[in-house]
């Protein structure tokens, strides 16, 4: 049986605030720099082509039964997409998946829920 504080969704370094709420946009860190490594194959795919530079700039996040994560990829020159990454929780596994993406952003589109 999982532990309470595995199932609670919090990260030391993401202040999810209310369940339900979204976080302001925040400066991208290792931790999301991590998410979108983990997603880049699945992202390539509906894309249908391969980046070179697949960099997180910015984020946000929302605390449901896991995480949702709407996260602004810089993916070279101009071009930027946004992701919709969830990560369910560690007592659920902890399953990491691409559940939608964005193509033909720029870098001062907002991060909206989608």
């Amino acid at each position: 049986m999982a532990s309470d504080e595995q199932c609670t969704g919090d990260s030391p370094t993401h202040d999810q605030g209310k369940i339900g709420g979204l976080t302001p946009p925040a400066e991208a860190d290792k931790d999301i720099q991590k998410l979108c490594d983990s997603v880049k194959v699945q992202a390539e795919k509906l894309a249908g082509k391969t980046y070179d530079v697949f960099t997180a700039i910015r984020y946000r996040s929302q605390l449901v039964n896991g995480n949702i994560y709407f996260i602004k990829v810089h993916v070279g020159g101009e071009d930027y997409v946004h992701l919709r990454v969830f990560k369910g929780l560690p007592c659920d596994g902890g399953n990491i998946e691409l559940s939608a993406m964005q193509q033909n952003k720029t870098l001062k589109d907002p991060i909206v829920p989608f």
